[in-house]
């Protein structure tokens, strides 16, 4: 018998997946149904409803195959050097708690909702990708539109999957279970010539912007910044200095003035905003919805436990509390306020209090943090979190232009402009435009947005940094292989040192 986890990961692969109306702005869902892929796209708006299901794996925060959180920002954050794991005890939310230590096996890590997530859309966006041609009645320029966002999507899960376990299958068309088990593994060049390709073949099919009212569907300044960024990861610096180029300076993104303002939910889909995944406080979720929450679950995750008040803050669950080494890093930069909050200090000049947490350092991410201001009263208070997350955003791309300029040889004062650009904006003066200065100002200006363990693999630094959480230099820059993924008569072979 095909273990339970297999067959998940087949039907993800083989199912079109819950079809979903869009509600406020284009990634607020709604599960509307099941439908078979063999009576669907029958007409334009199943086409439009296949389109929002591909994006959807992208925002769904769900309870996932093993009853934990899958949203990303809680085991990235908990893998660098920005945050430990928190919550309750050593034992709550296990996949966190093993990658905040190091301690990961094929068995035990968040491994699992990061490979069955990116494979449902891969999957969807190779169904939408095969149907759309077939859609009656569908427009040449929505047929246009609609395949440039599978790509894309495509693109984006397999950039996720291949960073992340390096030894993926890479998988063009739908499966079925006679050929679901058959899969082998690509090498992690053929994965990215197809991430390449992918998003090469979407940009000239995408709009420059979008209407609010469509917020987080891709543009082609977002395809243009993805491929940018791919780029970067495969060093071919020149290519990804002249794409990021194009991003920086032809579409119209401005960095904010006010660098709060970034992450506030009543500024969604702002001027420095360039790929946003969107998350909805007004669908008055419950616990009954179990695997279907498109609220930010991760702003409840990381309040603090048992907070009194109301003083600004509502509690929360007390994971991801943020390192001395961070909260040092950003004493006395304007950015510090914005980023970090002292709960500690907080809590006595307000007569409040809290429970402190599972490796609790008296600091919480500020970023996403459960403020009251943005509470919801419909539902369950902690399943309705309206914060988005902004995945790429135009400082981000500043400096990874500047990263590529510097490491190409590029253009040296384009990448002190551009690094000057990003101190400017919160009040600091210029420094030398160094790639040791483009890495601290990478992990000040992103501090707890997803990006430091991505940065600090792929700049060769994660076995130092990471030493005092046990990093082991040569295994633990990839993922496991899900144990399952590797039994009952799979072809996939399980990364080194798992």
């Amino acid at each position: 018998m095909k273990s339970k986890h297999i067959i998940y990961t087949g039907l993800a692969l083989m199912g079109m997946g819950a079809m979903v109306s869009c509600k406020k702005s284009f990634l607020e869902l709604q599960p509307k149904g099941q439908f078979l892929e063999s009576n669907y796209y029958a007409n334009p708006d199943e086409a439009f409803a296949a389109v929002i299901a591909a994006y959807d794996p992208l925002v769904t925060e769900t309870g996932g195959i093993d009853n934990t959180y899958s949203d990303p920002l809680g085991a990235l954050n908990s893998a660098s050097d920005d945050c430990f794991a928190g919550g309750g005890s050593a034992s709550d939310v296990t996949p966190w708690q093993v990658i905040n230590n190091y301690t990961l096996t094929p068995a035990q890590g968040p491994q699992n909702q990061f490979w069955a997530i990116n494979f449902q859309g891969v999957n969807r966006t190779d169904v939408l990708l095969e149907n759309l041609p077939k859609v009656p009645g569908l427009s040449a320029d929505l047929l246009k539109r609609y395949t440039a966002e599978g790509q894309f999507l495509r693109a984006h899960y397999y950039f996720d999957l291949v960073r992340l376990f390096k030894n993926v299958p890479l998988i063009l068309n739908s499966l079925n279970l006679t050929n679901v088990y058959d899969q082998v593994q690509a090498t992690p060049e053929a994965v990215y010539t197809q991430i390449e390709n992918d998003l090469k073949a979407a940009i000239p099919g995408l709009p420059a912007t979008v209407p609010t009212s469509d917020g987080g569907r891709v543009t082609q300044g977002a395809a243009k910044a993805l491929l940018g960024k791919v780029y970067l990861y495969e060093k071919k610096w020149a290519d990804a200095a002249t794409m990021l180029k194009d991003v920086n300076t032809n579409y119209g993104y401005k960095l904010l003035t006010n660098y709060g303002a970034i992450f506030s939910p009543t500024n969604k889909f702002n001027s420095e905003s360039i790929f946003e995944l969107v998350h909805s406080g007004s669908q008055s979720y419950t616990w009954s919805n179990w695997n279907q929450f498109k609220s930010n679950i991760y702003t409840q995750m990381i309040g603090p436990r048992s907070y009194t008040g109301p003083v600004y803050y509502s509690g929360g669950y007390g994971f991801n509390p943020v390192t001395t080494q961070l909260a040092t890093a950003l004493k006395g930069d304007p950015r510090y306020g914005y980023t970090v909050v002292n709960i500690d200090s907080l809590t006595k000049a307000t007569k409040t209090s809290y429970s402190p947490s599972y490796q609790n350092t008296g600091y919480f991410i500020q970023k996403y943090a459960p403020v009251l201001a943005n509470k919801v009263t419909t539902g369950t208070t902690d399943l309705n979190w309206p914060n988005d997350y902004i995945e790429i955003r135009l400082a981000d791309t500043y400096l990874m232009e500047a990263e590529a300029e510097l490491n190409g040889g590029g253009d040296q004062g384009r990448a002190q402009t551009l690094l000057d650009a990003v101190r400017a904006r919160v009040g600091l003066a210029s420094k030398p435009a160094t790639l040791q200065n483009i890495y601290d100002e990478r992990r000040l200006e992103l501090a707890t947005e997803g990006h430091r363990w991505f940065d600090l693999v792929r700049w060769g630094q994660a076995p130092s940094v990471l030493a005092f959480k046990n990093f082991k230099a040569g295994v633990n820059e990839i993922l496991p292989i899900p144990l399952n993924e590797t039994l009952n008569g799979t072809k996939l072979k399980q990364n080194p040192g798992y």
